[in-house]
């Protein structure tokens, strides 16, 4: 019996949508609620594990330990294939980069981008980046290719150095990467939609379009970028930006206001709740166990 591969599904999933629509997934209960919007793939982002986990800043201080702990909590309940940003490779050696691929594989993941910023990264819409050179991304990408236990793992490459060094470097960063055997490019902090039909005929291989709010790049329309040839198009902490809101507001009228009476319309119902992450059917697996164990006395 053939073993299940999470990256094969990711692949599927990009042949069944194009551009495939990838939407981040801060935690367990929000990779339920994708599914159930009918995104085929989710993702989970370096920078909201860094925020959303540990309460820290995007800034290289996140552990492969603290990532996989939300990979695992994910692909427990949810079947969606998971694309995890891997920041640098977690550690400054082929050795490092070949453990993290073969963790994310072993706990579920569909797919990873690894990026070409030094150790000490930045969040990739942030000023003041500094990347290593095209051989140590190039080794990089070796390196991870060389330790795929699952052939279909998916290995993306993201460069930050269109902001760094020019629209050239960053093409040239993106075909040296595939030609190390990467299966997709991630172009950072693109700010011209022509930019990402450049990438997609140099390379050849699915390029991924971030769509992040409050960034470099525009908010482009799937329409928009399926006509640049744009292969994946991600939605990094669009959910998470707007939860992290709902929040504050809710703790601003309840500490103003000495109730919650004026923000419960706002919230998930505890119907709505337990709707999503399938609460009734445990319960009936409890009840039916009762009655089996009231029948035997």
């Amino acid at each position: 019996m053939s073993q299940y591969s999470a990256g094969a599904a990711f692949r599927k999933a990009m042949q069944e949508e194009s551009p495939l629509q990838v939407v981040g997934a801060i935690n367990a209960n929000h990779a339920l609620l994708a599914k159930r919007a009918g995104f085929k793939a989710i993702y989970l982002s370096g920078g909201g594990v860094a925020a959303g986990s540990l309460g820290l800043p995007d800034l290289g201080i996140t552990t492969l330990d603290d990532v996989l702990t939300d990979v695992r909590r994910i692909t427990d309940v949810c079947d969606l294939p998971l694309l995890v940003d891997v920041d640098t490779g977690f550690g400054s050696s082929a050795f490092n980069v070949a453990r993290t691929v073969k963790s994310m594989i072993k706990f579920g993941a569909a797919a990873m981008h690894i990026e070409d910023q030094v150790g000490a990264k930045r969040c990739g819409h942030r000023p003041n980046k500094e990347i290593v050179t095209l051989q140590e991304m190039v080794d990089r990408i070796k390196a991870a290719v060389d330790a795929r236990t699952d052939e279909n793992f998916v290995i993306m490459a993201r460069t930050d150095a269109l902001a760094v060094e020019g629209l050239d470097a960053a093409l040239e960063r993106a075909i040296a990467c595939v030609e190390a055997g990467a299966d997709m490019i991630f172009p950072e902090a693109i700010t011209e939609l022509a930019m990402y039909k450049q990438f997609a005929a140099a390379v050849k291989v699915p390029v991924l379009a971030n769509i992040t709010e409050f960034g470099a790049t525009p908010l482009f329309t799937v329409d928009e970028l399926k006509s640049a040839d744009v292969g994946l198009v991600l939605y990094p902490l669009s959910a998470f930006r707007a939860m992290n809101k709902a929040a504050e507001n809710v703790y601003t009228a309840i500490r103003r206001d000495g109730s919650q009476q004026a923000v419960v319309d706002t919230m998930q119902t505890r119907k709505e709740l337990y709707d999503r992450i399938d609460y009734y059917s445990y319960e009936d697996k409890l009840d039916a166990l009762f009655a089996a164990q009231n029948a035997k006395k």
